[in-house]
Order: C-alpha cells, then structure tokens, then sequence
C-alpha cells in the first residue's frame, strides 16, 4: 500500500541497484510501490580486478528486478552505469529523461565496502577504490543529477547511502570509515549549495543490514575480532537496542520517507537507521 500518495509519477534514479537481496533492490521495489518510475544502475560487468563480479549487478540482475517491479504493477528500466566515470553518469541523467521526462529522485547507493584491511597492508589502489566509488561516485552523480533538476525548476530529492561508519570506526576500514565520512561532509555541502533550488539533499546511515555484502562484513569482523561467528551476531544484537540487524525493508521506508513531501523541511542530515545502535 502505498503511502506517500506525492511520490506516484516521480521518477527516481538508484545507483548500485542491480544486485538481487540488496539495498539498491529494495529501495527501487519500495518507490515503484509508491507508484514512481524507477531507473535502477548497475556496473553490469567489470574488468576492474578491485570489482569483481561477485560484487557487482550484472546486467542480468538488473533485468531480473526490473522484470519483477513490472509485474507488480510498477514502472522501472535498467541502465549500465559505472560511477567512476562522469560520461556514464550523465548518461544515466540522460537515460531517464529519454524514458520518463525527468529526474526527480537520485540515490547514491553504489559502493564498496568489502575491502578491509589494516592501514599497514593496504595498497593504495585499494584505497583508491574505495573512495573513487563511495565519495567520486557520489560526487558525480550529485552533480549531474542536481544539474537536471535545477534545469527542470521543480526542486528534487537527493538522498547518499552512507553507514554507521559515516559517524563511527572500525579496524580495517580505513578506507570505507574515511569515505562514509566524507560523504557527510559531501551531503552537508550539497544541502547548502543546493537549497535555494528547492532540493534537498540527505543520507541515509544503516548499520548492519542483512545483505551479501552485510554477510561478507560480518564474516570479516568475526575473524578479526576472533569471537567466530555466533558469538559476533549475538554480540551485535545485544548492542542494538531494538534487538536484531537491519533489513533491506528498513532502508527502503526510511528511503520512501526521504523521497516524499513529507521530509520537505528536513535537508542535510545524516540520519541514522541502526536500531538505536548509532544515536549520534
């Protein structure tokens, strides 16, 4: 059911989307619900050995989530799109205009939170790959989204996934705490610039989602904190107030939300959806 009746015939554009039991999956199903139509992105395939195709969505998932969507009832289509690269982001831009008129919801999704290691055995191009996708893809797809909707005159919504590292830090993540900071900073600058054009720009924080990616984390840090796997889930759970991990659904409404007329007056924020676990 939806219930942000404003959000039927927006169009929205989610980066990172293509990978089936993800964030980007659930939040496009969730804005197609409320009746928008939905342009989800994904690389589609790689030869960068720092994204390999177990971390991306291929061209056939993409084509999975739009099939789906359709069969609800929505309105969706996929575009290839690698962030790193400012001509296939304004492509994107483009893509959506040609298919439905206009772009009114752009979702940073797209990133990389899989390379951990310690500061001392990092590589640089590691590092590299991490900011290049969370803060340079972020970066781009800002620009060229806020570029269109400045033309159309109408205002719009911008919303960055970011995580609870964009407030806290963990071993290992270098990399990914740095860039999820930064793109705080990076929203909070958008908000301002941006606000006299009647958009507004957001993120999103979740801590620990029930995602692949979210699997390979917490297999990670019940390596390096040795506590092995059990232990490590119940641990988490016992720290969130509200008592489990996030799910893919709890982003989406929190998305939804953000998307609609009813965050109209709330710009540059970084709002926690962690069960109570981030609270700053």
């Amino acid at each position: 059911m939806a219930l942000y009746p404003d959000l039927a015939g927006k169009v929205a554009v989610i980066t990172g989307a293509g990978r089936l039991l993800g964030l980007g999956e659930a939040m496009a199903k969730r804005l197609a619900a409320e009746g928008c139509k939905v342009v989800i992105t994904d690389v589609g395939q790689s030869e960068d050995k720092h994204l390999p195709a177990s971390e991306i969505g291929t061209s056939a998932e993409m084509q999975q989530i739009v099939n789906e969507i359709k069969q609800q009832g929505g309105e969706a289509s996929a575009f290839a799109c690698n962030v790193l690269k400012p001509a296939d982001v304004e492509a994107a831009v483009e893509f959506a205009v040609s298919q439905y008129g206009k772009v009114d919801i752009w979702i940073n999704n797209a990133g990389i939170g899989y390379l951990m290691k310690p500061i001392l055995d990092m590589d640089i191009d590691e590092w590299d790959a991490v900011l290049n996708v969370n803060l340079r893809g972020s970066f781009l797809g800002i620009k060229y989204a806020a570029k269109q909707m400045v033309k159309q005159g109408h205002g719009g919504k911008i919303i960055n996934i970011g995580s609870q590292a964009s407030k806290s830090a963990f071993p290992e993540a270098s990399a990914y705490t740095t860039s999820k900071h930064g793109m705080t900073g990076l929203t909070r600058v958008a908000s301002l610039e941006l606000g006299k054009h009647a958009i507004n720009v957001n993120q999103i924080c979740p801590n620990h989602i029930t995602t692949g990616l979210g699997a390979w984390q917490n297999a990670h840090f019940s390596e390096v904190t040795g506590k092995g796997h059990d232990k490590y889930m119940q641990d988490m759970k016992d720290r969130i107030p509200l008592g489990r991990p996030g799910l893919q659904e709890d982003i989406a409404k929190a998305c939804a939300f953000l998307c609609s007329e009813q965050s109209i007056y709330i710009t540059g924020e970084a709002m926690n959806v962690s069960g109570g676990e981030e609270y700053h």
